[in-house]
């Protein structure tokens, strides 16, 4: 497996916004096991996207998908940061995966 933990800065108010965009394809991504989109508690204008994905090649090829390539599109005026906090390799807690 393997993981990735981000940190998307959206433009003043328009949080919520993005993260519809973003939650929008987590369940019909191949290859995707697991695409939590949180809003952190302490600043409004931050969103963790925490990821798990059954191999780094299956999370290459999701960003060719034409859904996900529109939510680029889509989202994309709304991000004033994105940083790649952490690459993981995911050894338990993954549903349907290690139960």
């Amino acid at each position: 497996m393997w993981g990735m933990i981000a940190k998307v800065t959206a433009v003043a108010g328009r949080r919520g916004e993005l993260v519809e965009i973003l939650g929008r394809n987590a369940r019909t991504m191949p290859g995707c096991l697991s695409y939590v989109v949180a809003e952190d508690a302490g600043d409004e204008s931050v969103t963790w996207v925490t990821e798990v994905w059954v191999d780094e090649g299956s999370h290459a090829g999701s960003l060719s998908l034409a859904a996900v390539q529109e939510a680029i599109r889509e989202a994309k005026p709304l991000v004033t940061g994105f940083e790649r906090i952490a690459t993981t390799w995911p050894v338990a807690g993954v549903r349907g995966v290690d139960d």
